[in-house]
């Protein structure tokens, strides 16, 4: 079968009939009509559209046979207000778009900020970036490559960085700073064509998306966060890939550049810091320094790799950690947990020619201070890191995972259920969570 450019296809009605005896476990519906004769016109070409469901499903009213005609979605409406559990109409991805529906999402740390207004975000809007689930349906005029990636059924683990593939970053490779994901859902909490795909079931209200808006029970993704999760992988545990290891592993292999032999400090050891360790430990750093302020998550950090723990109320962080490496501080150090005092731990923390490595977001517009001299004299290297590169490093850290070398579910500390959505946030703001917790939707 021939195809043309990714946003426009032309299937003749040969062609057709063709693919539906190949792909016998996929039934394509016309969006404008069961005849295989009426075409659409995009961009003043004549061309057929076509949408994909699964097996024993057909279009009525534009809603899949199948699927509900509507789902729940958890809101965030306002600052330190609960979050709400409404109704909404079923999602509709576009082109080059993936409807997901969710089975886990994990409980994160940006998404509480959200909450709390330390950063401003376009509301209201589902909350959720950490997901896992089942494809069900592909947008119209998605590329064939990506029907035939991610069938019917897959299940898939969804990055919360979701490169749209085209622009100038995402064509170098820099999937992190791909420029519509910066402009479009940062911005606006909107795809890339500027629209929502949420609206209410009630009043059609329009509800904008942080990340995919995972935190519900169908999701839209743009093809290009996704990755396979094999069935031999929870989709529970799972959840988790997508932002905590996602995150730990931007840091450690593409900012920090770990290499074996490297003394490493973790400042910060919840969901993504105890991931920087699990990652350090496989990279084979030597000494591996948990740095906290709760005993529970220091004992858990020995689990994933860390050969000394600092709990820094009882301590002066820094000056312990310059102990065990001999006076020198570490090759490096990441914080993971987005406040002032720790940044200032961390680049103090490290040797000579060293690299402080940020990752933990805060409030807006929060200043870290920094010695100018010492970072000028000797080297210091301060590196912002923001998360890893979806399209080739997700996979890595599926098989990661799949092999064994990540512990995904002695990472995952507690679940809950999807109407617990608010406890679990409550419970991570009251830092009673020693891990990741992870909402099972479905």
């Amino acid at each position: 079968m021939a195809f043309s450019a990714m946003f426009r296809r032309v299937i003749t009605k040969t062609q057709s009939q063709h693919s539906l005896r190949l792909l016998t476990s996929r039934l394509f519906i016309r969006d404008t009509n069961i005849s295989t004769t009426n075409k659409i016109v995009e961009n003043g070409a004549s061309v057929n559209s076509y949408r994909c469901y699964s097996a024993q499903t057909s279009s009525v009213g534009g809603v899949g046979v199948g699927l509900p005609s509507y789902m729940r979605g958890a809101v965030f409406w306002e600052p330190n207000k609960p979050l709400t559990i409404e109704d909404f109409r079923m999602p509709r991805p576009k082109t080059g778009e993936i409807l997901i529906k969710t089975k886990a999402c994990g409980v994160c740390h940006s998404d509480l900020h959200l909450m709390k207004g330390d950063f401003l975000y376009t509301r209201p809007c589902v909350v959720g970036h950490e997901i896992t689930g089942e494809v069900v349906e592909h947008g119209p005029l998605t590329d064939t490559r990506i029907v035939k990636r991610y069938p019917i059924g897959s299940h898939v683990v969804g990055a919360f960085i979701m490169p749209c593939g085209n622009c100038f970053f995402c064509s170098k490779g820099e999937d992190e700073l791909c420029e519509d994901f910066s402009a479009y859902n940062r911005a606006k909490g909107t795809l890339y064509d500027g629209e929502t795909r949420l609206f209410l079931r009630s009043s059609g209200k329009p509800i904008f998306l942080y990340c995919m808006g995972g935190l519900a029970e169908y999701c839209v993704v743009p093809a290009h966060a996704l990755s396979i999760l094999p069935d031999s992988l929870p989709y529970t545990e799972s959840a988790i890939l997508g932002c905590a290891v996602f995150t730990a592993y931007g840091a450690m292999a593409h900012a920090a550049v770990v290499r074996p032999g490297d003394s490493v400090a973790v400042i910060g050891v919840g969901g993504v810091g105890s991931s920087c360790l699990q990652i350090a430990r496989a990279f084979g750093a030597s000494d591996i320094i948990a740095v906290d302020v709760q005993d529970e998550k220091l004992q858990n950090a020995k689990a994933f790799g860390a050969t000394h723990t600092i709990n820094a109320i009882q301590e002066d962080a820094i000056e312990k950690i310059r102990e065990i490496t001999g006076g020198m501080g570490v090759d490096i150090a990441v914080e993971a947990l987005g406040k002032p005092e720790t940044f200032v731990q961390c680049t103090q923390s490290v040797r000579e020619g060293g690299k402080a490595v940020m990752v933990g977001l805060t409030q807006t517009g929060a200043i870290g201070e920094l010695d100018i001299n010492r970072l000028v004299r000797r080297k210091i290297k301060v590196i912002g890191s923001y998360g890893a590169k979806p399209r080739q490093d997700l996979p890595k850290l599926v098989r990661l995972a799949e092999t064994g070398f990540l512990n995904i579910s002695g990472a995952v500390s507690r679940k809950y259920k999807f109407e617990e959505a608010c406890q679990a946030f409550h419970d991570l703001d009251q830092g009673s969570i020693v891990g990741r917790a992870v909402i099972e939707i479905s």
